[in-house]
């Protein structure tokens, strides 16, 4: 893995290449050792802030390259955001804007936060102190036995079933909650109903029925100006059809002189049976038109009727059907309630019967991993100098939810004829940086892919010291052997294990700090691993401790 970080905090820019194996990372307290930490963070979608932008930039960027494992669900991932890799390998960038916005990039195209989130696991998993915090919480204890067992898919189900129960008992509530008043409306939707179906509404009918009064009231006018036109087009002498005789009599005379003039003839007909056709509709329609004082009356009385409709009901016939529709269907849902809370009684209890017996399933494989878990962190506990400790997954029943119907606590008895207890009522500081160190080497899944993640432990040797501190170096030394392991420490015991070893300095350069990065050499580590055992005066007999700490981390 590659990372760039440029006007970050106080970094200026620093770029680092960790190796595979154990990369520890060394400093002055308050040097930014936990930097490289909190820009990882980033990367993997952690939440940006202004505060981190370097003063008198606009914006600080972290990018990183990542080895990205052969992996069917990451692919798809990738494969949906359109983000491809390059040689095996993904770019993923991070920049905060000193507004306090900021832009993520995958693969160099633009990406959200949330998908970094569910890009991380595939990558990486970072354990900060704060993470520690997070082992008193049931909710993390019982993923945490999930992700041991291996219970996602009977987890995944029991989250579905749940679900779908769920949302049919918030129905069947809300089905009884709202029956008093639909059947208090009832009697109104019923008249609504009823006064609608009586008017036998048509679509359109109020506007055909308001062009059919405006005829009727306009018959003398309407019956002058067909008249006239009927005489243009047909009757009169001079008319259009009368006009079109005497040029045909007149083509046909020049005819009989100029046979070229033929076509002419031909050119006339569509004409005349045009000006025929409009005279005969005109004919037509004057047959019709006919004062009619009673229908005028009909249509005038059907339009207030429609009118009273639509100042109840909606501005036009067609807001009316789709009111009487509405209706129909809350008279259908009155009158169907019956059948229908039934069926759904039917299924909320199909539902639980189904939920209960998944839940069931998925109990019986969260008991039987708290066993194989209970014993796995033991033997890690006792890697990591806590020999005769006991740990212990206790499970309890717990109301329903998408998790299934248990409840983790892990109890632990650091000391022989101790009755196990909850974690944060026992374990001291040093014991539970080691009993997350022990956890999280239980909990990670072998690489398939032959492509291991990236672990990152910052300061996971808090509070512990001496012996104890060589056997949590030893661990992540094992640790590292399948993963690429990066650690800020700041003892100089898990120093001495380090396969890659990394400084971070704060220096003054141009009346500014600035911290920088430096991967050590042998020579110079030992300095560092000296100066961590004796402070700021590297006395030789730190030197030789330090020397001493490296062969054993060699071995």
């Amino acid at each position: 893995m590659e990372l760039v970080v440029e006007n970050y905090a106080v970094v200026e820019r620093v770029r680092v290449r960790f190796h595979a194996g154990l990369n520890l990372l060394t400093g002055e307290t308050g040097s930014g050792k936990s930097m490289v930490v909190d820009a990882l963070g980033l990367l993997f979608g952690g939440r940006a802030s202004a505060d981190m932008v370097r003063s008198d930039t606009d914006r600080a960027r972290i990018s990183g390259i990542f080895e990205a494992p052969r992996s069917a669900a990451l692919r798809k991932l990738l494969d949906e955001a359109g983000v491809e890799l390059e040689d095996g390998e993904l770019l993923i960038e991070r920049e905060i804007l000193s507004g306090g916005k900021s832009r993520a990039f995958a693969g160099s195209r633009p990406v959200t936060a949330a998908f970094l989130r569910d890009l991380a696991p595939f990558l990486g998993d970072i354990h900060g102190q704060h993470d520690q915090q997070q082992l008193f919480s049931a909710d993390a204890q019982l993923d945490m036995l999930d992700d041991y067992t291996g219970a996602a898919e009977p987890r995944e189900e029991a989250g579905k079933v749940f679900r779908e129960w769920r949302a049919a008992s918030r129905e069947l509530q809300e089905l009884d909650r709202s029956e008093q008043e639909r059947l208090r409306m009832a009697d109104l939707w019923s008249f609504q109903r009823k006064e609608i179906d009586a008017a036998r509404l048509k679509p359109n009918e109020d506007a055909d029925l308001d062009s059919e009064r405006r005829v009727l009231k306009n018959v003398a006018r309407l019956q002058e100006h067909a008249n006239i036109a009927y005489a243009s087009l047909y009757d009169a002498p001079e008319s259009a059809a009368a006009q079109m005789r005497v040029a045909r009599k007149r083509i046909e005379e020049l005819c009989r002189i100029d046979p070229s003039l033929a076509g002419l003839m031909e050119s006339l007909k569509p004409a005349e049976i045009a000006v025929d056709e409009a005279a005969s509709t005109m004919r037509q329609y004057l047959d019709r038109l006919e004062a009619d004082p009673n229908r005028l009356e009909e249509v005038e009385s059907r339009l207030e009727s429609i009118d009273r409709l639509k100042r109840k009901y909606g501005g036009s016939v067609a807001e009316i059907l789709a009111f009487l529709d509405d209706v129909s269907a809350k008279m259908a849902s009155v009158e169907s309630a019956g059948e229908r809370r039934a069926a759904l009684e039917t299924r909320v209890k199909q539902l639980a019967d189904s939920y209960a017996g998944v839940a069931e399933r998925l109990s019986k494989v969260r008991a039987e991993g708290a066993r194989k878990l209970a014993r796995a962190v033991e033997r890690e506990l006792e890697s990591l100098a806590m020999q005769n400790t006991v740990f212990r997954v206790k499970l309890d029943k717990s109301e329903w939810s998408e998790r299934g119907a248990d409840a983790a606590e892990f109890l632990i008895s650091a000391n022989p004829g101790e009755e196990p207890r909850p974690l944060e009522r026992v374990a001291s500081g040093g014991e539970l940086s080691r009993i997350a160190l022990a956890l999280k080497t239980c909990l990670r899944q072998p690489p398939s892919s032959g492509t291991p993640r990236t672990l990152v432990f910052d300061e996971i040797d808090a509070g512990i010291g001496g012996a104890v501190a060589e056997s949590v170096g030893r661990r992540l030394k094992k640790l590292a052997g399948s993963s690429q392991v990066l650690c800020v420490t700041h003892l100089a015991q898990v120093a001495g294990f380090a396969d890659h070893h990394y400084l971070v300095e704060k220096r003054e350069v141009k009346g500014r700090t600035v911290a920088e990065i430096e991967e050590l050499p042998p020579e110079a580590r030992k300095r560092e691993i000296g100066r961590m055992l004796s402070g700021e005066r590297v006395t030789p007999e730190a030197l030789k401790q330090a020397e001493q700490l490296m062969r054993l981390g060699k071995g």
